[in-house]
C-alpha cells in the first residue's frame, strides 16, 4: 500500500462505490465463515441471521469516512483491499453493537426488519421461553460479531506498523462507545435538565464511534501526519453532535415507514437527550412535571406520546434545530483550510449536508 502527498487527485470513489467494495468484502467474509473452518460447527441460522441483519440496510457511514480518511491523508484513489477491509470491520463491530442496544432498548425493529434477538426467537418459538432464548442468543450473537470484526482486521493483511495505529485508534473507539453506552444507561428514565450529561453522551456513543475514529483509521492506515489528524478531528467532532441531535429528533417525530423504527421507543425508555433537558429547563413547571411522568413510562401510548412531542416542540426543538445548523456550519468551516485534496473536501462537504438534511 502507498501513501502519496496531499495533493489534489483526479478522481475519488464515491460513497455508493465504497459502500458497494464495503459490501462486497463483508459477503465474502461471511461466506467464509458460512462455508469453512471451525464455522463448520456453528449453527446455520447463526450466520444466516448475521447476514440478514447486516444486507438488511444501513448507510455504512463508517467504512465510507474510514476511506475518506485515507484519501484526506493521501491515499491512493485505487483503495487497496486491506484498506477496504479494515474499513468493513467497521461495519461488524457496528453490527454488533447494535444487536446488544437493541436488547438494553427491548427494540422489535430495526431498519425495518425485526432486531436480531426477536428473529432468533421467532425461529425457536417450540421452546418453553422463546424470547429470553431470543435475548441470551442474540447477545452472544453480538459478542462474536465483535470477534469477527477483529478478524476481519486482523487478516486485511495490513502492514505490522499500520495494523498497530489502527488498533491504537479502535481500542480508544470500542472504549469510548462502551463508556458512553454506560452513561446512557445511567440517564435513561432519570430525565433531567442536564444539557452536559446529554451532549457527553453524544461526544462517547456517537461523535468518537461514528465520525472521528472511522475517519482516524483511514488515516493513520495512510500514515497521516498530526496536522491531518487534527483537521479530521475538527470537522468530525461537530458533525458528529449533528448527526446525534438530528437522529434525536428522529426518533421521537420521524415516521416509522422511512426511518425503519419506532417514534415511540426513546420516549417510553426515557432517554436523556440534548430535546428533553431543554424541555425540561424551558417548560412551564407543569409541564415539565408532565413530561417527567410520560418519559420513561413503558406503556406510553401515542396519545400520551402526542402530549409529549407538543411540550418537546414549544419548549426545545427550536434551540436543538439552532444547536444542528451551528455544528453543521462549523464542520463545513473546518474544510476551508483543511490539508485534505480538494475532492476529499467536497466528499465529506456533502455527507455533512446529507446528515444534517435527513427527514425528520
Amino acid at each position: 500500500m502507498t501513501a502519496p502527498g496531499t495533493a489534489s487527485i483526479s478522481a475519488i470513489p464515491d460513497p455508493v462505490a465504497i459502500r458497494a467494495r464495503v459490501d462486497e468484502a463483508l459477503a465474502a467474509f461471511v461466506r467464509e465463515k458460512a462455508g469453512g473452518g471451525a464455522a463448520r460447527s456453528l449453527p446455520t441460522e447463526v450466520v444466516d441471521t448475521l447476514e440478514g441483519f447486516l444486507f438488511a440496510g444501513g448507510k455504512r457511514i463508517r467504512p465510507v469516512l474510514c476511506v475518506l480518511g485515507w484519501l484526506a491523508a493521501g491515499g491512493s484513489p485505487e483503495v487497496p483491499p486491506p484498506v477496504v477491509r479494515a474499513a468493513a470491520s467497521l461495519e461488524l463491530f457496528h453490527a454488533s453493537v447494535l444487536i446488544h442496544d437493541d436488547i438494553i432498548d427491548d427494540s422489535d425493529t430495526r431498519r425495518d426488519h425485526p432486531t436480531v434477538h426477536r428473529s432468533l426467537a421467532d425461529r425457536h418459538r417450540d421452546r418453553r421461553d422463546p424470547d429470553r432464548f431470543g435475548v441470551n442468543a442474540a447477545i452472544v450473537l453480538g459478542d462474536l460479531t465483535m470477534v469477527w470484526a477483529a478478524e476481519l482486521l486482523h487478516t486485511a493483511q495490513l502492514s505490522a506498523s499500520r495494523l498497530g495505529g489502527a488498533l491504537a485508534v479502535l481500542d480508544s473507539m470500542r472504549a469510548d462507545v462502551m463508556y458512553g453506552q454506560y452513561l446512557d444507561l445511567l440517564a435513561t428514565a432519570c430525565p433531567t435538565e442536564d444539557l452536559e450529561r446529554a451532549m457527553e453522551i453524544v461526544r462517547y456513543k456517537t461523535v468518537s464511534y461514528t465520525c472521528e475514529r472511522p475517519l482516524h483509521l483511514g488515516a493513520v492506515l495512510a500514515d497521516a501526519d498530526p496536522r491531518v489528524l487534527a483537521a479530521l478531528t475538527a470537522y468530525a467532532r461537530p458533525l458528529g453532535e449533528a448527526f446525534q441531535l438530528r437522529d434525536d429528533q428522529i426518533g421521537v417525530y420521524g415516521d416509522p415507514a422511512s426511518s425503519g423504527k419506532s417514534n415511540l421507543e426513546d420516549l417510553r425508555e426515557g432517554k436523556h437527550t440534548a430535546l428533553v433537558a431543554l424541555a425540561l429547563e424551558n417548560a412551564r413547571p407543569a409541564d415539565a412535571s408532565r413530561l417527567r411522568v410520560l418519559l420513561g413510562d413503558p406503556e406510553l401510548d401515542e396519545d400520551q406520546a402526542e402530549i409529549c412531542r407538543d411540550i418537546l416542540t414549544a419548549t426545545a426543538l427550536p434551540q436543538v434545530e439552532d444547536m444542528i445548523t451551528v455544528r453543521w456550519e462549523q464542520a463545513k468551516r473546518a474544510l476551508l483550510d483543511a490539508p485534505f485534496p480538494p475532492e476529499v473536501c467536497a466528499a465529506l462537504r456533502r455527507i455533512a449536508d446529507a446528515v444534517v438534511l435527513r427527514a425528520v
